[in-house]
């Protein structure tokens, strides 16, 4: 019996205009964007391996260790997965346009947008009558006086509109991702296509809520068009207004100063208020220092200062003395003022970082950040990534940091006459940086909570069709 539903729910999406519609649509969507998005990947690769030799060649001729700081930067390489994914990498600064800026006003569409976007829409578009609809074409009433279960008969109905969904998505999927696998410059390895499994499993549990979601508004309603009307209302709120209002509302609810004000105030910190405290200390280390050499309280021109350092060596102790307790007052300065700057910038970061993790878990209230979150997760091009890029970029910088001391060093020891840091050095044997993915295991380790929400949705939203269409009057 429950096979027969299933059968009979997929026959009538599959010979519908509106399925037919949508299956072309997404064919030639996904096609398209996965031709485009691979050609831009193959783009990004030429250009990355262009920078790296202009790179290289800068180095061997201009390599001093005072101009290569802005030259010899950590630089992620595209990731593979961009043929699918685009993740953080849509986010272009505008300022570094080449000399198209089409791409950032209009940028591309990717998996996750045909996903949490079209299919969820085709998910709402094949479900909103399945209910409602039956019953006006009074099919629904016949079905049921015919010894069919209610329960049997939601339960085939979801099942058997699920597995519609997945005809038109894995199909053209299939197709684009023959795109990608023709192209032998699209090096995808092993953990690349574990890691799309996933996203498949989470886009079915995506479009998947989505359907429970039309079948049980359908099952409220008794008419179509209040059906779809309020459809598409839910939609809207899940897909547009929760993601986009989380972040403001987390700002209302965990505010976090301004870095303006941050900058105003640790500028002052490490600026007047540090001149201040430096007078202060230096006035007082030298008032005990007076007491010890009194000749420093005789009040001398420089010129007069210089010459009697040169022929007077207990002045020149008195002096080297003064010198040394001038800095060490500063020093004394910067390193409290700076203390008190970097408290601050702490306590910014910490408020930061709590506003981002509660603007987050508001966020993950809709499924279209959900899924968002697992995507780009699981391909390594979202935030996770970003946050495993700078940890192996720091590693980088300190072993560069390293490698830049002891070049100086071993170079003053055989040369001390020549300012080896505005001077050509042969860098050839300097650490170089190497991007290494996240392993998949900590990848979907950090998406299982993205999953969860994910199957708690279509938990919710199944009982609450199933429970609407147990009481739902036929009649």
């Amino acid at each position: 019996m429950l096979k027969t539903i299933i059968k009979k729910e997929i026959q009538n999406n599959i010979f519908s205009f509106r399925f037919l519609t949508s299956f072309a649509l997404l064919l030639i969507i996904v096609t398209v964007t996965i031709f485009i998005l691979t050609n831009d990947y193959l783009k990004k690769i030429d250009e990355y391996s262009q920078r790296q030799t202009e790179i290289e060649n800068y180095m061997k001729s201009y390599a001093h260790f005072n101009r290569i700081g802005n030259i010899l930067q950590a630089t992620q390489p595209p990731i593979p997965f961009y043929s699918l994914v685009r993740g953080l990498s849509s986010d272009v600064n505008i300022e570094e346009f080449d000399d198209d800026p089409l791409p950032v006003i209009f940028p591309l569409i990717d998996l996750v947008f045909i996903v949490t976007i079209l299919m969820s829409l085709v998910a709402l578009i094949l479900s909103y009558d399945s209910v409602c609809g039956e019953k006006e074409d009074g099919t629904l009433k016949l079905m049921l006086s015919n010894g069919f279960s209610r329960s049997k008969a939601i339960l085939g109905k979801i099942s058997g509109g699920v597995l519609t969904l997945l005809i038109p998505f894995v199909f053209s999927l299939v197709v684009g991702l023959l795109i990608i696998a023709l192209q032998p410059r699209v090096a995808w390895n092993g953990a690349d296509w574990g890691a799309l499994g996933l996203i498949v499993a989470g886009a079915v549990f995506y479009f998947g809520l989505f359907y429970c979601l039309g079948t049980f508004i359908s099952s409220r309603h008794h008419s179509s068009s209040s059906s779809i009307m309020t459809s598409l209302f839910v939609w809207v709120l899940l897909v547009l207004i929760i993601p986009n209002l989380s972040p403001y509302l987390a700002s209302f609810i965990s505010p976090t100063p301004s870095r303006i004000s941050i900058d105003r105030q640790t500028a002052r910190l490490t600026d007047t208020e540090r001149d201040d405290l430096g007078r202060k200390l230096m006035k007082e280390k030298l008032e005990e220092l007076v007491k010890k050499y009194p000749v420093l309280a005789e009040n001398l021109a420089e010129a007069e200062i210089k010459d009697r350092v040169t022929r007077d060596p207990a002045y020149r102790e008195a002096y080297e003395a003064r010198t040394r307790e001038v800095q060490a007052a500063w020093d004394e300065a910067n390193r409290i003022q700076g203390e008190k700057a970097s408290a601050i910038w702490r306590e910014m970061g910490r408020k930061e970082a709590a506003q981002t993790e509660l603007s987050s878990y508001l966020s993950m209230l809709s499924p279209l950040s959900d899924f968002t979150y697992l995507a780009t997760d699981l391909s390594s091009t979202g935030v996770r990534n970003e946050a495993h890029f700078g940890r192996i970029r720091e590693m980088w910088g300190r072993a560069f940091g390293d490698y830049q001391r002891q070049k100086i060093e071993t170079l003053q020891k055989q040369d001390p006459a020549v300012d080896w840091w505005n001077t050509a050095v042969d860098m050839s044997d300097r650490p170089r940086y190497n991007y290494q993915e996240e392993g998949l295991g900590g990848r979907v380790k950090a998406t299982l909570p993205a999953f969860a929400v994910l199957v708690i949705f279509n938990l919710i939203l199944f009982s609450a069709a199933y429970f609407s269409f147990i009481k739902y009057d036929v009649r």
